[in-house]
């Protein structure tokens, strides 16, 4: 690790000095303190951001499906700051694998996680095609990785009865699962995954609108 300065290209780099000398240390995979600490802070902000709409389900099933899709918007504005702090490779992935053992820990299965850290992984690539630098290659990053969202529902695909069946042995009652067996259904699922895809698409660009001036700053717009 190192915490050296990463040198920034800025409009009073020299005329016709090399790119390599200007161009940021971002494909490097040492991280610093501070990249360290800047993914702790903002995957914990996400998780919290993400949990907080997903416990409106606990209304009843159908808001459930209406409001999660809505935690991507909610949690796009910091995941974008979060890219503005990007300095290295490595860090979008390592996010991706925080913000999955945190979930893990709360109860997510095992599929949820290798899928979050899958799409990660395949964010931080969408990321690196741009060169670290591309604003709308930081928005396809994030719609990438809002497809995690899928992740907890791999059980219930698999086998939804036995699902059904594990989830009323919780703390959520007969009634509420009553609902769920009749309200959440395959395609339900399936359509509050994909608005789930949608609204991360969205909530990069309320994110990218929201931090204009940082996304400046950082070479990403």
């Amino acid at each position: 690790m190192t915490d050296e300065p990463v040198p920034v290209r800025t409009a009073a780099s020299p005329p016709g000095a090399r790119r390599a000398e200007v161009e940021p240390a971002r494909f490097s995979l040492r991280f610093s303190a501070r990249d360290l600490l800047s993914v702790a802070i903002f995957a914990v902000i996400y998780f919290v951001i993400v949990f907080v709409v997903a416990m409106l389900g606990i209304v009843s099933p159908l808001v459930m499906l209406i409001t999660l899709p809505l935690s991507p918007i909610a949690a796009g504005v910091p995941y974008m700051l979060f890219l503005t702090r990007v300095r290295h490779a490595g860090m979008v992935t390592l996010f991706g694998v925080v913000v999955a053992l945190i979930f893990l820990m709360m109860g997510h299965p095992w599929q949820s996680t290798l899928i979050t850290i899958a799409a990660s992984l395949v964010a931080e690539l969408v990321l690196a095609a741009g060169r670290y630098e591309s604003k709308w290659a930081a928005i396809w990053a994030y719609t990438v990785f809002s497809v995690w969202f899928i992740g907890p529902w791999v059980p219930f695909f698999l086998d939804r009865d036995a699902y059904l069946l594990a989830e009323s042995k919780g703390t959520m009652g007969s009634a509420y699962m009553t609902q769920f067996a009749d309200t959440v259904t395959i395609p339900a699922v399936l359509i509050m995954v994909a608005a789930s895809i949608v609204c991360g698409f969205l909530g990069a660009l309320l994110g990218t609108a929201t931090l204009r001036k940082h996304f400046r700053k950082a070479g990403l717009a």
